[in-house]
């Protein structure tokens, strides 16, 4: 008796893994094809603002927007919201030729309200296509028009390609991250995009038309309050594409202590946004036989790369003592046919987007560093990171 409930126990652990395991072998899959292309733009391009939340950003906020104004047009506003800042972030971005606002706040702090803060001061003349871009990205030449004409063609919320750098050659674990990003913020969205299901907001280098984020709900401190704005508008009938055609970049933290940082604000917002808007997204796509709603929420329960890696393989050792203590082979097999799906799935990801930055050698070293991540998935059920916190660089 004890016996099949162990072995049900364990079945019952790889169903739950099953989904998204099928789903990022899917994405994968299907992001070997030809990309999808954006429409053109009108021949007259609509009205553009771009803002750009700063916060303590003196460093480089004059690189950020030197490159941000070479793309824009007249008629164009380029808006700094220079959000409880101790520096002098505000006045550099006003010599740069930006229009600035400042905020202050003791209490409420964070990105999305300095979101909120810079909508609210456009209401005033409203442009017909929203830019936000992260005070310490780059977007690359001729990304604008693309990434514009994306969000006026979905009438949606349009995602840049958005990639991370390292500033000096990275050692073996700097390597790996950006592998995991380029997975992450490359290849499973591009996945979606050629299935036709939308994909997650990523925090820069996002489109939106005016109408649409003038109402949404930005005035929050969500660690992740992007990935909470796409599930927002996606419910709302409005649910982001992905545009690869639009690069937008930024630098991975130069400090194992900040790249930490980044790394448990991002993971533990994620598993957050599984837990509290998942099943409704699930509810709502099942309700309205929405295919979109429902590839969101299948995209969403995705975690992790490393998480997704750790599970599966303590499944696959359990079931391995289960088997060998006598109380049947079946969880083992599947669990086995599992790792085999998520190697090949990881593997061919490599050959199409990972060697520029991740050697054959390095790619065996892998498992080293995704049991280094152990204490930030351990660290979710007993310190959950929930507050906002900037990311330090040099």
């Amino acid at each position: 008796m004890m016996g099949a409930a162990v072995s049900l126990l364990l079945l019952a652990g790889l169903l739950v893994l099953a989904v998204p395991l099928a789903v990022f072998s899917l994405q994968v899959l299907a992001a070997c094809g030809p990309a999808r292309r954006s429409g053109a733009l009108p021949a007259v391009r609509p009205s553009v603002a771009l803002l750009v939340p700063a916060h303590d950003e003196a460093r480089g906020i004059a690189a950020t927007l030197k490159n941000l104004l070479v793309q824009l047009q007249p008629g164009d506003r380029l808006l700094v919201v220079a959000d409880n800042c101790s520096d002098d972030t505000a006045a550099r971005a006003r010599a740069e030729g930006a229009e600035v606002i400042e905020r202050q706040h003791d209490r409420l702090r964070g990105k999305g309200y300095a979101l909120a803060f810079g909508v609210d001061h456009l209401r005033a003349a409203p442009p017909t296509v929203l830019v936000i871009v992260d005070a310490d990205c780059e977007l690359a030449p001729g990304a604008l028009d693309p990434l514009v004409a994306a969000c006026l063609q979905a009438d949606a919320p349009a995602q840049a390609l958005y990639l991370m750098q390292h500033a000096t050659p990275p050692g073996l674990n700097g390597r790996v991250a950006a592998f995991a990003w380029r997975v992450k913020n490359w290849v499973r969205p591009r996945g979606a995009a050629r299935l036709g299901l939308p994909c997650a907001l990523m925090g820069t280098g996002m489109a939106f038309p005016w109408r649409l984020i003038e109402r949404a709900e930005l005035a929050t401190g969500s660690i992740v309050e992007d990935m909470q704005l796409g599930i927002d508008l996606a419910l709302a009938g409005h649910a982001p594409v992905f545009c690869e055609q639009a690069l937008v970049t930024s630098r991975f933290p130069d400090t194992p202590e900040a790249a930490a940082s980044q790394r448990t604000r991002w993971e533990h917002g994620h598993l957050g946004m599984i837990l509290q808007r998942a099943p409704g997204l699930v509810a709502a796509g099942l309700r309205r036989g929405d295919l979109r709603l429902l590839g969101l929420a299948a995209d969403l329960v995705v975690p992790p790369l490393a998480l997704l890696v750790l599970l599966l393989v303590s499944l696959w050792l359990a079931a391995g003592a289960a088997a060998w203590a006598g109380v049947g082979a079946m969880a083992w097999f599947a669990a086995s046919l599992g790792l085999v799906l998520l190697a090949s799935a990881v593997g061919l990801a490599w050959v199409g987007w990972g060697r520029a930055v991740l050697s054959l050698a390095d790619l065996v070293s892998v498992p080293w560093y995704v049991a280094g991540k152990l204490g930030i998935y351990l660290r979710f059920w007993s310190h959950r990171q929930k507050d906002w916190v900037r990311t330090d660089r040099e």
